[in-house]
């Protein structure tokens, strides 16, 4: 669990460092920034939409996930932190 979590800020840090690196084109800075600033702010917009799903969407659904896995182990009988038992034969 936790390296998956480590795995989505890494993620998380890159894409800020690429939407950080993107800025001054985004802005329109330097030769030719006005024919390349259109493009630059889908870039800079894409990212920014899959930080936010990234980090913050797809932690709450695991977050609902745990508390319905929870919710139904406790209506079906299972202790909390129990594992499944395989049926043999």
């Amino acid at each position: 669990m936790y390296g998956f979590v480590a795995i989505i800020m890494l993620t998380g840090i890159i894409k800020k460092n690429a939407i950080m690196g993107t800025m001054p084109i985004a802005v329109g800075y330097g030769a030719g920034g006005e024919a390349r600033q259109p493009l630059e702010l889908c870039v800079v917009g894409g990212l920014i939409t899959s930080q936010l799903l990234t980090l913050y969407i797809t932690l709450v659904y695991y977050v609902y996930l745990d508390k319905a896995a929870r919710y139904a182990g406790r209506l079906f009988g299972r202790k909390a932190g129990a594992p499944a038992r395989a049926e043999v034969g």
